[in-house]
């Protein structure tokens, strides 16, 4: 691990603790900086964007604690739908811990101005479950997991948000519950390639957009 990892994941937990009474503001990553000994120029350098990239930044880790997870699950003896489960379920386990800054950052990325962040951030969360779970189609199953995905985790998300139950047990019956209600759903895979051919898919622009752009996001 690099010094300025560190120094960017540093950042990121202190940050994460400032959010807590002055959300994902200016404010927080100052005192953040602060806490850490760093100036406001160090940590410019790090993250250019301020705050905005260290909720960023805070998605990525949560997207390598996932896979970090996966990795020593026996994937091969699992279903594909237990394996997808599992990746939402460890990614939302490591983000626990900062549940209340992730409810504040679902409120920045909410904002019209950060609409093509927050899908980014999405995109790449439910790739990351795919690639996690052995996902290797390069066809159109590519989008339309990714598609189903994001039905499946952006719901679980918010119900995480606000789940009081212990060990967050409601939220795990949610997301099978969720999860079995896609499989269901009958004729779905044609009906999103026939509607996907004759449209544009938002996940194929998106990672168009992203390629050229030659940015990696959350």
């Amino acid at each position: 691990m690099t010094e300025t990892t560190t120094q960017r994941d540093a950042i990121m937990f202190a940050m994460a603790g400032h959010v807590l009474f002055d959300g994902w503001s200016d404010l927080a990553f100052r005192a953040a900086l602060d806490e850490l000994g760093l100036s406001l120029g160090e940590g410019l350098r790090i993250y250019p964007k301020g705050p905005i990239d260290v909720l960023s930044r805070l998605a990525d880790w949560a997207d390598e604690r996932m896979a970090e997870g996966m990795a020593k699950r026996d994937l091969e003896r699992m279903r594909v739908r237990d394996k997808v489960a599992a990746g939402v379920r460890l990614r939302l386990e490591a983000l626990a811990p900062y549940r209340e800054a992730v409810r504040r950052g679902s409120l920045v990325l909410a904002l019209p101005q950060n609409a093509a962040l927050s899908c980014r951030h999405t995109y790449k969360t439910v790739d990351a479950i795919w690639r996690a779970a052995g996902d290797t189609s390069v066809d159109f199953n590519f989008y339309t997991k990714r598609g189903l995905l994001a039905a499946v985790y952006v719901p679980c998300v918010l119900y995480w948000l606000a789940d009081e139950s212990e060990d967050f047990a409601d939220t795990w019956d949610f997301l099978n519950r969720r999860i079995a209600d896609v499989l269901k759903i009958p004729g779905l895979k044609g009906k999103l390639e026939r509607r996907l051919k004759s449209a544009p898919s938002p996940l194929r622009l998106l990672k168009n957009f992203t390629a050229r752009s030659g940015r990696r996001y959350c």
